[in-house]
């Protein structure tokens, strides 16, 4: 399957979470090319990731995140034009 580029943005409004989210992503490293956090004064943080990986993988990470409680989730998939040529 053709890998794709991905962008994953995680608002996390109940830190109560956060372990379960952190398991989640560690299961799902090897497509995580890039992770950024930001804490925010009103109690939100926000983390980001740049992912690189087949849509069914992308696909998996998201879709477990988005079902925890307190965390939402939108996702960014676009076709990575340096796999067309090979």
């Amino acid at each position: 399957m053709e890998k794709r580029i991905g962008s994953v943005l995680i608002l996390i409004k109940n830190h109560e979470s956060v372990q379960q989210m952190n398991d989640i992503i560690s299961q799902h490293a090897s497509i995580i090319i890039g992770r950024q956090g930001l804490s925010r004064l009103n109690g939100t943080s926000v983390m980001s990731l740049i992912l690189e990986g087949t849509t069914d993988e992308i696909g998996s990470l998201s879709g477990k995140l988005g079902r925890l409680t307190g965390i939402e989730v939108k996702s960014v998939v676009l076709k990575n034009k340096d796999n067309e040529n090979q």
